[in-house]
């Protein structure tokens, strides 16, 4: 029972909105009908700026991280996983918005492998950090740190239930980024101003 509790809060956290209730209360705005719709920080960095973004991303890195500490704490590291997946489940698409479309799951899948798999997650983050730098595209720096989280998990031999997460959140991140990558190869993906 504990571990279903687990799993279940893991989906909650999840699907706490932080995307969508930030800009709400800061500028009473839906968040959904500007930029991309989305309602993940990227979304929110791009049309705010760091005043609203870089909150929603350490909201979202904490939920991931909260949901996979409490499923390793109640079960291991196999209840971990599931309680992150629920997680990522759950940002996807949130109850709290009626599981309409939610976030791509990048920064709460982040959060999630700093609980379950610390030294590959720091190395994701400094990936992130560098691909997102040079290339300003933040869907780029995703794409490529979720390849890396797939590989290191492997390569570093964390415990099976670890790598399937990491192999499968790989897999599950580059396939919400599908139009990224389309527009990626086009030319036309939209590239961040750092200065804001």
């Amino acid at each position: 029972m504990t571990n279903l509790l687990a799993v279940l809060g893991g989906y909650l956290l999840g699907s706490l909105t932080f995307g969508y209730w930030v800009p709400r209360l800061a500028r009473g705005e839906d968040i959904r009908t500007k930029g991309s719709g989305n309602v993940g920080a990227s979304n929110v960095f791009r049309v705010y700026g760091r005043s609203l973004g870089v909150p929603v991303a350490l909201l979202d890195l904490a939920k991931g991280f909260a949901a996979a500490a409490l499923g390793l704490w109640a079960g291991g590291a196999l209840i971990g996983v599931l309680a992150a997946a629920a997680a990522m489940v759950g940002h996807a698409r949130p109850v709290f918005l009626r599981f309409e479309k939610g976030g791509k799951m990048v920064a709460t899948a982040g959060g999630a492998a700093l609980a379950l798999a610390p030294l590959a997650a720091v190395i994701c983050i400094a990936t992130w950090l560098v691909v997102f730098l040079v290339t300003r595209y933040a869907s780029l720096a995703s794409i490529v740190t979720a390849l890396a989280l797939g590989i290191l998990v492997v390569v570093l031999d964390y415990p099976w239930p670890i790598i399937a997460f990491g192999v499968a959140g790989a897999v599950a991140v580059i396939a919400l980024h599908r139009q990224n990558i389309r527009r990626l190869l086009g030319g036309t993906e939209h590239r961040f101003e750092l200065g804001r």
